[in-house]
């Protein structure tokens, strides 16, 4: 027999149950030129947490954001994943991309994986600054990568 005790100090409100009960793994979670899913492997083309431009707005003609998570036995079943890009304000400049994944085992594994590759096309940046990818699964933060746009250093040079 198997006996686990949890104490927690501190307000509750602060801890998701989540947090503490889910094992979940994020293993990959990158920027990218591109990316593909092809039987359960993941091709990752040009991972980047900064682009420049002489001028602003400025608008990245493709991207793809690639997260590999590691799901536990325990956590078989329906998942509602979220990925949102927001910038420095924290003003959404996309809609945010909601999914539901369905995580199912074979008889002996004891883990399975998910590849989540997100095509984004014509993606929008208004200003120089710093912008934030996130990725929350069954409303629990699991990751944010910064996105950095800032001028070309020709651009920047000149202007001192």
């Amino acid at each position: 027999m198997v006996r686990a005790n949890f104490w927690l100090v501190g307000s509750f409100t602060k801890v998701h149950w989540a947090s503490i009960l889910r094992p979940l793994k994020l293993e990959i979670f990158t920027l990218c030129d591109s990316a593909v899913d092809y039987g359960g492997k993941v091709c990752i083309l040009g991972a980047f947490d900064s682009v420049a431009s002489a001028e602003a707005p400025y608008t990245v003609t493709h991207c793809a954001v690639v997260a590999r998570m590691r799901f536990h036995r325990i956590e078989e079943g329906n998942h509602k994943l979220r990925v949102t890009l927001a910038d420095q304000d924290g003003k959404m400049i996309m809609p945010n991309v909601d999914a539901q994944v369905g995580v199912r085992f074979t008889e002996k594994a004891q883990s399975a994986t998910f590849n989540l590759v997100m095509q984004i096309n014509g993606l929008k940046l208004d200003q120089y600054g710093e912008y934030t990818v996130d990725l929350a699964v069954d409303g629990v933060h699991q990751g944010s990568l910064p996105l950095y746009f800032g001028k070309t250093p020709q651009t920047a040079a000149s202007e001192s």
